[in-house]
């Protein structure tokens, strides 16, 4: 059996995606939703795997903006639509289109390719760490108060068409970006799948609703949701499923969670893909009342060691020496002296000796501050070669406010 790995042409697309259909369960997307895939996808950075003219492997990238510790906007891959038909697993094939797509990341320059994973177990392989996580949240709003602080009655709520209001909420979420690790700055069409809505998708919830927050006539936040209708025989046990929430504030913030608190016919609000340090925990009152379940999200993988942390800022000042091992990005491989503050850093390869080891995956994991060096070490994954340093760069490498993906890709 031959494969051949070539560009994705324009008008192979559909039936370049249908692949994706079968690989990813057979269940195709409805027009609307792949309409939008469409729209979003950029062809001249996807690729197909051909065995004679059938179509066996896809895979593609986004050009994203990433908010990395500090603030500043990384250039970054994020990898998406990886598959392999089931006839052509354990030949290979996803080897050579990730070694094809690091390759091509690394000569257009971009310093990390990041994805969300399906199967979290394979991408190890290739480099790529958890460096992300996200909670997931179920009010009991029976027994639990309502969100509230001073100056929420100031607050004016209004229900939008989610269509219509699409601008106003994306330059809330714009606003947003540059304050969190791990956040996405959004290209042309990717705000528009905040509000599909095929009646196929909602299972069992009704149409998706829009409710801005407004101070002085100002767009301060937003929520989208639908409300998922259950009755028994105490009466309505309904769920507020929240599909986003942004806000500026806390007090608007706060205004949108009492709002969804208290949604008539409603027993419950649940809530998904939050960062784990959303300030919601500390709006409860109890969290015991609360179902919460947290899973990692976004997986990192530097391409260029050097680039990548020089990018960023530390919390604390460091000066270490890096011993990286990457077999599969062998130009990443040796020691890099990372010297680096809270105003900004730099990486060079240094004949010092090396200070702490790790890998590319563990690095990947450290990058945007959501899971310590130190943690890391204690599941033997990072060694430190000179006492102190680990301590020390655990630290510098944290970050204040948690790492967050706000959608996936």
């Amino acid at each position: 059996m031959t494969t051949e790995l070539r560009p994705l042409r324009d008008a192979d697309w559909d039936a370049w995606y249908d692949k994706l259909d079968v690989a990813f369960g057979g269940i195709p997307d409805g027009p609307e939703r792949r309409a939008w895939w469409r729209a979003i996808t950029e062809v001249e950075r996807a690729f197909a795997v051909r065995d004679g003219d059938e179509i066996v492997g896809t895979g593609g990238s986004f050009s994203f903006g990433l908010t990395v510790p500090g603030g500043a906007e990384l250039a970054v891959a994020g990898v998406t639509l990886i598959s392999v038909q089931p006839t052509h697993r354990r030949r290979g094939v996803l080897r050579s289109m990730m070694r094809h797509q690091l390759t091509d990341v690394h000569e257009r320059g971009e310093a990390l390719a990041v994805l969300t994973a399906t199967e979290p177990a394979i991408y190890g392989r290739f480099g790529y760490g958890p460096a992300t996580q996200e909670f997931r949240m179920t009010v009991d709003t029976l027994r639990l108060a309502a969100p509230d602080l001073p100056g929420v009655d100031d607050v004016r709520l209004r229900l939008v068409d989610p269509a219509a209001a699409l601008e106003e909420c994306e330059r809330v979420y714009a606003r947003l970006v540059p304050t969190r690790p791990g956040m996405l700055a959004r290209r042309p069409h990717w705000g528009r799948g905040g509000v599909l809505d095929p009646e196929g998708e909602r299972n069992g919830a009704g149409a998706l609703q829009c409710v801005l927050a407004e101070v002085d006539g100002e767009v301060r936040g937003y929520a989208r949701y639908a409300v998922k209708p259950e009755w028994d025989h105490t009466g309505p046990r309904g769920t507020v499923l929240v599909r986003h929430i942004d806000a500026l504030d806390p007090v608007a913030y706060a205004a949108l969670w009492r709002y969804l608190f208290g949604i008539d016919l409603t027993a419950s609000v649940a809530v998904r893909g939050r960062p784990v340090d959303d300030p919601l925990l500390h709006l409860v009152a109890d969290q015991r009342r609360c179902d919460i379940g947290v899973r990692e999200s976004l997986f990192v993988r530097p391409v260029d060691v050097g680039a990548a942390l020089a990018a960023r800022t530390y919390q604390a000042p460091v000066d270490v020496v890096l011993e990286v091992a990457d077999d599969f990005c062998p130009w990443n491989a040796g020691r890099w002296r990372l010297s680096g503050d809270t105003k900004g850093a730099s990486c060079e390869r240094t004949t010092a000796p090396a200070e702490l080891a790790l890998s590319v995956r563990e690095l990947g994991s450290a990058y945007l501050g959501g899971f310590t060096l130190s943690a890391l070490a204690g599941a033997g994954r990072v060694r430190e070669l000179r006492t102190g340093a680990l301590a020390a760069a655990s630290v510098a490498f944290g970050s204040d406010a948690a790492p967050w993906l706000p959608h996936g890709f």
